[in-house]
């Protein structure tokens, strides 16, 4: 069996990869497959680097039986007939991606989607989570630390790696801030690393509400204690299948916040943490909201859409609901940035590397398995059955 690693092709170029080039030589030398590398100036990692791995590099991927992306794959790039794996930000209809999945199926391309790959409980098997939760962290405290001029703090991009990352922390000291962290998944468990990382003490959350600290506090907030039913009850199972009979109960935790770290799942249907109505009240105390989920209008109402890697916070007036610069009086800083393990993008690769190899790659190379069965999306020339509810959007 032949793997094959493409080149990115989304603007902006993404700089991440499915596997490291020491990740591609064991894979080689365990496996007994061969892999190979589309060339690219703008990966993390380099040709040179791959090919002192002993990796060939080619720019004809067609002898390839699986291909390995990370971002939405120009149509035009599409090899017919192919398996690819990659993030094609398809399972929600979103309409700017319908072009390219009618191109996936009138190329008869088996298309299997890594945020489609789960446990049997429904959790994600792999994913960049853990780092947009390292770096959409360390972005609300650095947006918060600008705001207030209390501490200063650099930006992400500019270090080598994570360690590099954790050296600049040394010595900062957080004012009496508190934090409320949201999510139970991958994201959550990068912004807790963080708090860890800078100081900041978890609390319990009765003594969020009900207490102030001389010290940098936080605490982390699942499902249960975000969403409620009529019966005020919560039911993990129940709340994904029928989210609209949920109302939020995050607003009893506005009053007491000065930094939203949000890391919950958000899909059409489930309510918002807070409504705009609540973003002017006097009682809205939160100035930073940092959404690394990053769905426009979605758990956050105020994100009014992608920032950049390069300008990650914009304002949004709290009377005017528009879109302002930074730091201003009377607006709310936003975080909302879309491909943020970009900014540690090696580290990055490594972690989503090894998910892959502990996860998915034995069930690959069997060519069939559940857990690749439930995330292929497309297969010869049409939706796979647990997609056919997407059958308007690719229609032509």
């Amino acid at each position: 069996m032949i793997l094959g690693i493409i080149k990115e092709t989304k603007t902006p170029a993404d700089n991440r990869v499915a596997f490291t080039p020491a990740q591609c030589k064991w894979l080689q030398e365990k496996y007994s497959i061969k892999i190979i590398v589309e060339p690219s100036e703008t990966r993390c990692y380099t040709n040179k680097e791959y090919e002192t791995a002993g990796i060939e590099l080619n720019e004809d991927l067609t002898q390839c039986d699986i291909l390995f992306g990370i971002k939405e794959v120009k149509p035009a790039h599409l090899i017919n007939n192919k398996t690819y794996l990659f993030f094609s930000h398809t399972k929600k209809m979103q309409p700017y991606n319908r072009a390219l999945i009618q191109e996936i199926i009138r190329k008869k391309i088996r298309l299997i989607d890594y945020e489609c790959l789960e446990h049997e409980n429904g959790m994600r098997l792999i994913g960049f989570g853990f780092f947009a939760g390292i770096v959409g962290a360390h972005n609300g405290i650095m947006a918060y630390g600008n705001r207030t001029g209390s501490f200063s703090l650099g930006r992400v991009y500019k270090e080598r790696n994570f360690q590099q990352l954790i050296h600049t922390y040394f010595g900062l000291k957080l004012p009496a801030i508190k934090i409320a962290v949201t999510g139970s998944g991958r994201v959550s468990h990068g912004v807790i690393e963080i708090m860890n990382l800078l100081g900041i003490h978890e609390v319990e959350k009765e003594e969020y509400i009900e207490s102030n600290f001389p010290y940098p506090v936080y605490v982390h907030l699942k499902g249960s204690d975000l969403y409620r039913d009529a019966n005020n009850n919560y039911e993990r199972n129940h709340f994904h299948a029928a989210p609209q009979e949920y109302k939020s109960i995050f607003n009893k935790y506005l009053p007491h916040t000065d930094i939203l770290m949000n890391g919950v799942y958000w899909q059409k249907n489930i309510p918002p943490l807070f409504t705009w109505e609540d973003l002017s009240a006097s009682a809205f105390r939160m100035n930073t909201i940092s959404d690394i989920s990053d769905d426009a209008q979605g758990s956050v109402p105020c994100n009014l859409g992608d920032a950049t890697i390069e300008d990650p916070i914009y304002g949004v007036d709290r009377l005017s609901r528009k879109k302002t610069a930074p730091y201003l009086s009377g607006s709310v800083d936003l975080m909302a940035v879309g491909n943020l393990p970009n900014e540690l993008p090696r580290d990055a690769s490594r972690y989503f590397g090894e998910q892959i190899i502990k996860y998915l790659i034995e069930d690959l190379l069997k060519k069939s398995s559940p857990i690749i069965d439930n995330a292929t999306i497309t297969i010869n020339g049409k939706l796979n059955a647990p997609f056919e509810y997407m059958i308007d959007y690719v229609k032509e």
